[in-house]
């Protein structure tokens, strides 16, 4: 019968492990891309070798008592180890826990003579004064049990039972709870890789003890609780955390330094030497700054853990107009003089010069650093916090008046002049009797960093606000609690960097297989989708789907400059396209070019007029919208698999 049981067990988990190889067959050739897959395949292959070796506990039915019955005075074992094991192994088929009471030492050569082994019920608790002022005192364990095994060295070097006692005096578990008694739970090697590996994959630890639970056939068949996986991780944070936050960031830095020689990272210290303020990037980050990093969004807005630590990331967009992260920081100290640290070494790391465009919040000292430390750069406030800004502080102008959110929106988007929106500004504080406003007037005094009238002439990749980090943000909080300690958090942060890339691998997976299909097959059209990528040729598309629209309303010819009147059908506004009759350059009042570095649909109207329509001019194509702009083809093709750790 128990045979029969274990072969059941053994076929199931051969079984399984067949399914799970084949599905894994297609990666052999790749084994490295993707060895967590293996290492789960090689942890259930170690735990079934185990698992087919010890006696299964889970059927209560199974009677295996008489498998351990160390009854004869006299029976021998190799270690003092092996007796406990032993010992444990009968307690598991009868129902009861063992502890190990005492161990007599010799006091010349110090090796251990004697051992007992009790059971766990042996004895009586002391009662603690406490509890009488406790509401619910802990329960009663022990009742005074006397049954035991005691084993002494022999000169022959084994260990011989000299006393040995059957009974208890206390109810014994079936063998279907055995698993649950102290002695029988046990974490074994490769159960504590499975669990790191688990931990480490931002599996949340009820999901990866359930995994492993399956994995051994039931909860019965594990060899642990619930508890015990937790108390294992918790166990294990302590540890990494003994030396202090300090010393285990340095050590995680060290580790990361090691297999990825690029690696930056720099902490700022008190006077005490606590920790203010931590920057890091690696290889990939400080590469895609070199080519994207023109424009640079830089967020505060995600708090990371139970001391509301402020997760500071500079972000940007690549080629697929995704989001790509050139570094990040952790920050103990809100000040202008860290902020001014932060950017000072976010640019050391980067080895490159400033970006064109610089997008923040409307934070007073994260303005003042910025101010210092890259003062040529166009430093552009996020429109949406501003909207938010202005809904907060003239809050009972939205609620009074309809008209009030449009006129404002206007102000940030709609004006290309700036005596146009200079009258409208007026118009607004005179209408709505905010003249004497103190919010007004100080958002007016930076309007040059929020206004698309000021702003739309200077290149921000079409970025207006710092909110394409959110997305990255929203990842984060799939992956991480409140508890987690600083070393966690860098390990699941860079879980989520590592999706971001493998979702960029798969645009340029995509990019080398795939063709965008064309509405129309036009000379222009098939010219500029050889060049952009998708993403961009898509944006490009439309602006010319909205050309076919544009109306020339009126042309003036000033020698060297002429200038048209367009208009797109069905709208009444007007837009002025410039253009230069000795290089045909033309540049709209839209200033979409300037502002995304895509021709807008007025732009095209005109260069069509001038009979360009076989290709777009070199001028007009920025190569970081480029399908080449990262050399794919000369260049090694490095993979960021999930999970692994990022090198350039």
């Amino acid at each position: 019968m128990v045979a029969e049981k274990i072969f059941q067990i053994f076929t199931m988990k051969i079984q399984s492990l067949k399914l799970k190889i084949n599905r894994e067959k297609h990666k052999w050739k790749n084994i490295e891309q993707d060895s967590k897959s293996w290492n789960f395949i090689f942890l259930e292959i170690t735990a079934l070798k185990f698992s087919f070796m010890e006696i299964p506990s889970q059927n209560e039915h199974m009677d295996v008592s008489h498998l351990f019955e160390p009854t004869k005075l006299g029976m021998e074992f190799d270690s003092e180890e092996h007796a406990y094991e032993y010992y444990n192994k009968y307690a598991a088929t009868i129902g009861f826990s063992v502890r190990k009471e005492y161990a007599n030492k010799s006091k010349v050569h110090g090796y251990v003579t004697s051992r007992k082994f009790i059971c766990y019920k042996e004895g009586y608790r002391e009662r603690d004064k406490r509890e009488a002022m406790v509401k619910k005192p802990r329960k009663e364990t022990r009742t005074g049990c006397l049954a035991h095994m005691v084993v002494s060295h022999k000169s022959n070097g084994k260990f011989s039972v000299i006393s040995f006692e059957e009974k208890h005096n206390h109810p014994l578990v079936p063998p279907s709870l055995a698993h649950m008694l102290p002695s029988q739970r046990n974490i074994k090697l490769s159960q504590a890789y499975e669990i790191d590996l688990l931990d480490d994959s931002g599996i949340c630890p009820k999901s990866s003890f359930d995994y492993a639970s399956r994995l051994a056939g039931g909860k019965a068949s594990l060899g642990y609780t619930k508890r015990d996986h937790i108390n294992y991780l918790r166990d294990k944070r302590k540890e990494s955390l003994k030396q202090g936050v300090a010393r285990s960031l340095v050590d995680y830095f060290e580790k990361r330094v090691i297999k990825d020689p690029s690696f930056r990272f720099s902490l700022q210290l008190d006077d005490d030497g606590l920790i203010t303020n931590v920057f890091w990037a690696d290889a990939k980050m400080i590469r895609d700054f070199q080519i994207y990093g023109d424009v640079v969004s830089f967020d505060t807005t995600y708090r990371t853990n139970k001391e509301y630590r402020p997760l500071a990331l500079f972000v940007g967009l690549n080629n697929h107009g995704e989001m790509v992260v050139f570094g990040a920081a952790l920050l103990y100290e809100e000040t202008a003089e860290a902020f001014e640290w932060l950017f000072t070494v976010f640019f050391r790391a980067m080895s490159a010069n400033k970006p064109q465009t610089f997008i923040t919040d409307q934070d007073p000292v994260i303005c003042l650093a910025v101010s210092l430390v890259m003062p040529q750069t166009y430093h552009r406030l996020c429109i949406w916090q501003l909207e938010q800004n202005a809904f907060k502080h003239l809050n009972h102008i939205f609620r009074a008046h309809k008209s009030f959110p449009s006129d404002f929106s206007k102000l940030l988007y709609y004006y290309e002049y700036e005596d146009d929106f200079l009258n409208a500004w007026e118009e607004m504080l005179e209408k709505y009797d905010l003249k004497d406003n103190s919010w007004s007037k100080n958002t007016f005094a930076i309007r040059e960093k929020w206004s698309m009238t000021y702003g739309r002439n200077i290149f921000s990749a079409g970025m207006r606000s710092t909110q394409l980090s959110e997305s990255f943000n929203g990842s984060l909080r799939g992956y991480l609690k409140s508890d987690l300690d600083i070393v966690q958090f860098f390990k699941h942060f860079q879980r989520v960097v590592d999706d971001k890339r493998a979702n960029e691998n798969k645009s340029n997976f995509d990019m080398t297989q795939r063709i965008f299909v064309l509405k129309v097959k036009l000379p222009l059209l098939i010219h500029v989708r050889e060049i952009y990528t998708a993403t961009i040729f898509d944006l490009f598309e439309k602006e010319w789907e909205k050309s076919l629209l544009v109306s020339i309303n009126g042309f003036h010819d000033e020698g060297e400059l002429c200038k048209y009147n367009v208009s797109t059908h069905g709208n009444r506004r007007e837009h002025v396209v410039a253009v230069k009759c000795s290089t045909k350059v033309v540049s709209c009042s839209c200033k979409l070019f300037e502002f995304s570095g895509v021709l807008c649909g007025h732009a095209l109207k005109i260069l069509d007029t001038l009979n360009i329509k076989d290709k777009i001019p070199d001028h007009y194509i920025l190569k970081r919208w480029t399908k080449d702009v990262t050399n794919l083809v000369a260049m090694e093709i490095k993979v960021f698999s999930e999970g692994g750790d990022s090198k350039s």
